[in-house]
């Protein structure tokens, strides 16, 4: 078993624009296609988790964003992985968000439709804590 200190961490990025928050659509693996999830993707070794966080949101969603404030709290994934995520928001002439790996579907969610799309286990304790704190 891995100790917490051997955890690796995967980044979600809560990528909020004009009080709305990006889902993102898995088109894989076949075990989690159809199902949502923020953005996001493994730590490299070596790599800072906020510049892992704007490289895969680039990687995924061909935009330049940057990471804001990390959202308190740390959510297990399959082992040894673990989530961690940030707020994050669009940089200035930035084109908008396209599904470019992993994701077949783009949603932007209002506040009161944050929940009309069925998120992927891992993520819903995640944007619950982002649904508490981000300034919808």
């Amino acid at each position: 078993m891995t100790s917490r200190s051997e955890r690796l961490v995967v980044v979600g990025a809560a990528l909020l624009d004009s009080g709305r928050l990006l889902a993102a659509r898995r088109s894989a693996p076949a075990g989690l296609a159809g199902r949502w999830e923020l953005p996001g993707g493994k730590v490299e070794p070596g790599e800072r988790p906020e510049d892992a966080l704007t490289r895969e949101l680039r990687e995924e969603l061909g935009v330049d964003a940057e990471p804001v404030e990390r959202v308190p709290g740390q959510w297990p994934l399959r082992e040894p992985y673990v989530l961690w995520v940030w707020t994050a928001r669009l940089l200035p002439g930035s084109r908008a968000p396209a599904p470019l790996q992993d994701h077949d579907e783009l949603r932007w969610l209002a506040p009161a439709a944050l929940w009309d799309v069925p998120w992927l286990d891992q993520d819903v304790p995640a944007v619950r804590e982002v649904e508490r704190l981000a300034p919808f």
